[in-house]
């Protein structure tokens, strides 16, 4: 038999997947994986760590499946739009991922997760690419005068403003993402610093 823990978070997986994080409940998780309700908190404080955990490691295997198909030998601007379309393509078509985009959802459970597990507990998703801007760096294809983690910051702000959609206006999307990203990486890019 499976460890209790990994049962409830296969079983989490497979109700998230269904039903979405709002209409999935504790109780019926561990109905699902066959032991009693309280069980649930031996091993998780609540819904929204569990859903955190399986949120980060579907985002991480995203993230690590984007990175693969990267043609690095392209110059940087069409590399990081490469990245963001992959990734932008690879949530619409994860539910769990999706939730990203349900707003009132999703920055509810990432504020108790960062709460709990502190402000540094989901910066190993940049990881990999991080190591792509400092290569850059060295290689003088991107600027030197900036921190690398400010750089990835940058980026995770384009990627951010597309939760923002509705704010800003749907008539200028994708639009206004292709254009910012042009205009930052352009700044980025520019190495007469």
């Amino acid at each position: 038999m499976k460890d209790k823990k990994i049962l409830i978070y296969d079983c989490a997986k497979e109700l998230f997947s269904k039903k979405g994080f709002k209409d999935t409940n504790i109780s019926e998780i561990t109905k699902m994986a066959g032991m009693a309700t309280g069980t649930f908190y031996n091993y998780y404080s609540s819904k929204e760590k569990l859903f955190m955990d399986i949120f980060l490691e579907e985002n991480a295997k995203l993230k690590k499946g984007c990175l693969q198909f990267l043609d690095l030998s392209q110059p940087p601007l069409i590399v990081v739009q490469q990245m963001m379309a992959m990734n932008t393509e690879g949530i619409k078509a994860n539910p769990i991922l999706k939730e990203w985009y349900n707003k009132g959802v999703y920055s509810k459970i990432e504020q108790l997760y960062r709460e709990e597990n502190g402000i540094q507990a989901v910066e190993f998703l940049y990881d990999s690419f991080l190591d792509i801007v400092i290569q850059w760096q060295a290689q003088g294809k991107m600027r030197k005068d900036m921190d690398s983690k400010m750089i990835m910051m940058i980026f995770a702000a384009i990627i951010n403003v597309d939760t923002h959609k509705e704010e800003i206006g749907l008539e200028y999307f994708p639009q206004l993402i292709e254009h910012m990203t042009e205009l930052i990486m352009k700044s980025l890019t520019d190495c007469s610093e």
